[in-house]
């Protein structure tokens, strides 16, 4: 037969004989007919789809087709090729310029293989002969629909692929973006240009317009503008000045990060250059010392990775805080312990020279004991200049001594010279 031929050739299976014990559709899929003959819509949809629990839909011509298929969205669709008016031929074509997908299955009168062979290669899945016959309708209606959730299945698959890659390319750039500011953190430790890496690090992560860092100062009791990207000249030119966006005093209040987008931020200063803000508080010992914020000039919605990228930043910008902190104060200690150092050995020096002064002027004053002994009279006086000029000369070699065995004492004062 011409219909077996056809069905061998599209390798679908025909069963023996049509009956309601067919596996019906996990949901109920939905098949448009669209065909001139009363008879046929009956027979498709009455007796064949509505039974195997399909959703049937029906048309009589092109016109009608188009409107059911923008309303009712079938999974399948089946056209005679003879409609009045526009053929099931262009029924295809108009389908296609529209992005219908739905996979197409048609039908004509025996004798009409070659308008068969042209609806195939405008993109029909299969042809059925009339008159139809139920079960080779219903072979045909089911082999196309396993077909069609496969293609489903395998688009859903792919997207969910390309979704996954998106996310791990997004997650390595994060990465990326981690690892070059926790190289900033324990490198840099000039505060300014930390500042500027973590905002534009920020930045560049979330793909934002802008973003800026805001440092509380304790003196004048203002959130200072201490970095900044992408603004314009009103804003930068607060750079080291007081600046109030609005958000980041609540988020100093809160200590909970903050992000808004559309008319929620309306009501705030930053709604004059941005649509779209995350801020994240900047906390030491879980106390708000900052924030740092990135926003866009459009309304976007949030993903949950930017607010996540946005903490961890904060989190590298309060670690980077602290240690330019403690850098500056070892700094500062080294600095004055080598001003110290400097100031002991000037003072070594100068006792040192004043050592050796007393040492001179004591053994003169040796040397005129000594010339008194020889010229002495009487025993007596002659010993007891001796026995001086003898101490004399003890004390001034333990003067001698002094210089070597002081040097690094704790010599606080010159002594006057005498």
């Amino acid at each position: 037969m011409l219909t077996q031929r056809w069905s061998q050739f599209l390798h679908i299976p025909l069963l023996p004989c049509y009956h309601t014990g067919m596996t019906a559709p996990q949901s109920r899929e939905r098949v448009l007919v669209v065909d001139e003959d009363w008879g046929v819509l009956d027979l498709i949809t009455g007796q064949v789809l509505e039974p195997l629990g399909y959703s049937a839909a029906s048309a009589r011509d092109a016109d009608g087709a188009i409107q059911q298929v923008l309303s009712f969205e079938p999974d399948l669709i089946i056209a005679s090729l003879t409609l009045p008016g526009l053929s099931g031929k262009d029924l295809i074509v108009a389908l296609q310029s529209r992005g219908i997908e739905a996979p197409v299955l048609v039908t004509a009168n025996e004798g009409m293989e070659a308008d068969a062979i042209q609806a195939f290669r405008l993109g029909a899945r299969n042809f059925l002969v009339k008159p139809l016959r139920e079960a080779e309708v219903a072979a045909a209606v089911e082999h196309e629909l396993n077909e069609y959730r496969l293609r489903k299945e395998r688009r859903e698959l792919a997207d969910k692929l390309a979704h996954s890659n998106r996310q791990l390319k997004q997650r390595v750039r994060e990465l990326i973006t981690l690892f070059g500011i926790s190289k900033a953190v324990t490198s840099m430790t000039s505060q300014p240009q930390l500042l500027l890496k973590l905002v534009d690090e920020s930045v560049a992560a979330t793909k934002a317009d802008m973003g800026w860092i805001l440092l509380h100062d304790e003196l004048n009791e203002t959130l200072m503008l201490r970095g900044q990207s992408g603004f314009p000249p009103p804003v930068a030119s607060k750079l080291h000045r007081a600046w109030d966006d609005g958000l980041s005093p609540l988020v100093m209040q809160s200590g909970d990060a903050l992000s808004l987008h559309g008319e929620d931020l309306e009501q705030f200063e930053l709604s004059q250059y941005a649509k779209t803000a995350i801020v994240s508080p900047i906390c030491v010992h879980a106390e708000p010392i900052g924030v740092i914020g990135v926003a866009w000039k459009k309304a976007k919605l949030f993903e949950g990775r930017d607010v996540a990228m946005m903490a961890a930043v904060a989190d590298f910008a309060s670690i980077s805080l602290v240690n330019v902190r403690l850098f500056q104060a070892l700094a500062a200690r080294a600095q004055k312990l080598e001003q110290v150092l400097e100031e002991r050995k000037e003072g070594i020096h100068v006792r040192t020279s004043w050592l050796e002064d007393v040492s001179k002027r004591l053994s003169a004053v040796g040397q005129q004991l000594e010339d008194l002994a020889q010229s002495g009279r009487g025993s007596k006086a002659k010993n007891e200049l001796r026995a001086i000029s003898d101490k004399l000369t003890k004390l001034i070699q333990d003067v001698a001594d002094v210089p070597s065995t002081q040097s690094s004492g704790s010599m606080t004062s010159t002594p006057e010279t005498p």
